[in-house]
């Protein structure tokens, strides 16, 4: 059993917060080494301080895309290679994205299965989901999934198994992860990482509101988890 990375979003319900240029230095302090954000919430010129801050901590740079339409996807997307962050997150156009980050360095993570809706929904069935992590995965350009694995309405853990077994590269887990259990069923199902953003910010975690002692106790849960292994 693999320890997943950590990946702390400055977003609240699909949308970067307005003060998330505040919050980076709190965040790495933490220990946290993978910031991200969404293509919405801030103006272009605020994610590029962003990006720039994000840097200047020393953590990796990750954005996700929870545009669905095509063309409001791939101006997002365009926007991401100017930014020149690290790791692409979500989308769904998986051929016109890969033809646009052809030789930006930037690894791709799209969503599999059919997602609708903001907050982003995850439709269709065990068997639908994983069929389409299988053909997405099998795109040389891209790099990893990331599976909204509860936002779905089935048995989110065997999603997250079949998913991870199914497919040989990393599978980031995202939305919703607002309790120590659910942290523990995305070790169980190997997953390589897991994004956490409303939840620390709205203080869910059974701590301190304070953020940092939010993140605090998500690292303390998988440290306990990694313990039992």
């Amino acid at each position: 059993m693999t320890t997943p990375e950590f990946i702390f979003m400055l977003t609240r319900h699909d949308r970067t917060v307005e003060n998330a240029l505040d919050l980076v230095e709190t965040v790495r302090s933490a220990g946290v080494t993978h910031i991200g954000f969404k293509d919405i919430g801030l103006p272009f010129e605020d994610l590029r301080l962003l990006v720039g801050k994000i840097r200047d901590v020393g953590a990796n740079v990750w954005m996700e895309v929870v545009s669905m339409g095509r063309e409001t996807e791939l101006r997002s997307v365009r926007a991401a290679c100017e930014l020149k962050i690290d790791y692409l997150l979500g989308g769904t156009h998986v051929e016109d994205v890969v033809s646009l980050l052809r030789g930006t360095g930037i690894r791709y993570y799209p969503f599999p299965g059919h997602v609708v809706g903001h907050p982003s929904i995850l439709t269709g069935t065990e068997e639908e989901i994983t069929a389409s992590a299988i053909e997405i995965a099998s795109y040389s350009g891209v790099h990893g999934l990331d599976l909204l694995a509860w936002r779905f309405t089935g048995n989110v853990p065997e999603l997250m198994r079949q998913v991870c077994t199914a497919v040989s590269k990393p599978v980031i887990i995202a939305g919703s992860i607002d309790r120590a259990e659910r942290i523990r069923e995305v070790v169980l199902a190997s997953a390589a990482g897991f994004t956490i953003g409303t939840a620390a910010l709205d203080g869910v975690f059974p701590v301190s509101a304070d953020l940092l002692a939010q993140i605090t106790y998500v690292q303390s849960v998988l440290s306990r988890i990694q313990g039992r292994s």
